[in-house]
Parts: C-alpha cells; sequence; structure tokens
C-alpha cells in the first residue's frame, strides 16, 4: 500500500475547527486571537500551529537533506502512552505510513510521517511550540486522550 501524501498550507481565512484559541494552558501566546493552524486539504491528520511550523523548520534546516520528521505513540510514560518524535532517514519511511508534506511560509517544506496504529492515537492532535522557559517546549494537544500527565508528554485513551 503505498502512503497517502496531502499537501499542507496555511488556509486564506481558516475556518474555526482549524484554529484554536491562544490559552497559555493550551501552549498558546495567550494574545486571545486564534492561532493559525496547519493541516491536510481534507482537514484530518495532525494540526501543527504555526509557532511549531517554525521551529520544525529550522530543525529541519539543521537536519539536514532527506530526513523527514515521524510523528508517533509508544507504550509507557506515566499515564499509559508517550508521544515520540524523531527525525529519520526519508529511506526508513514505512510502506503503509502516513505522510504529510507541510509547506511553512518563508522556508522549505517537509514531511511528517506516521505509522497507522500511532494514527489512531494522535489523529486531530495539535502540535505547537513555546519558547517559554517553564513548560517550553513543544507541547501535544489530543483531543483523544482521556487523561494527561502534568508534563504534557504522556497519555491515556
Amino acid at each position: 500500500m503505498s502512503s497517502e501524501i496531502a499537501t499542507l498550507a496555511a488556509p486564506a481565512a481558516p475556518p474555526a475547527a482549524a484554529a484554536s484559541p491562544a490559552d497559555p494552558a493550551q501552549g498558546g501566546a495567550g494574545t486571545g486571537a486564534p492561532e493559525v493552524t496547519f493541516t491536510g486539504r481534507d482537514g484530518k491528520g495532525i494540526l501543527i500551529t504555526e509557532s511549531a511550523m517554525k521551529q520544525l523548520a529550522v530543525l529541519m534546516a539543521q537536519q539536514g537533506s532527506d530526513k523527514v520528521l515521524r510523528v508517533g505513540v509508544r507504550s509507557g510514560g506515566c499515564s499509559g502512552m508517550s508521544y515520540t518524535m524523531d527525525f529519520i532517514d526519508a529511506a526508513a519511511i514505512a510502506s503503509d505510513d502516513e505522510a504529510y508534506v507541510y509547506e511553512p511560509a518563508g522556508a522549505p517544506c517537509f514531511r511528517v510521517v506516521s505509522d497507522p496504529k500511532s494514527l489512531l492515537y494522535i489523529y486531530g492532535m495539535q502540535l505547537d511550540f513555546s519558547s517559554a522557559l517553564i513548560g517550553g517546549g513543544f507541547n501535544f494537544t489530543n483531543p483523544n486522550a482521556t487523561q494527561t500527565c502534568g508534563c504534557g508528554s504522556s497519555f491515556a485513551v
């Protein structure tokens, strides 16, 4: 089975479902204005906020050519499952992986891949980035999670 590739770009006028309040508890800037998120043309997959897109573009540039970002889950963590993010060689993409192409403004496009089993748990998840000294870094907001831990890197469904 071949991977489905959806091109992801910022919508001209984001629909309500593609924006989330910039709530500090959710990792947003706290300005009250909705932050633009990036998703597939069909509205499915992982949502990535503009701040996370910028940070990922920087990290991808540091990784060199022919790298992709793998996002998934694994057993473990204080809530039962934990998120994983790692850069892998493009040659390591499995035939059943879902692949999405992200095109950040002013930066080269990059791909995010996820295995089908992980995608069941992270489908619709929002990836955000905060540069705050406390609680900074990548933050996951998962609508499928029934329980999350205090650090935000593990969850239960």
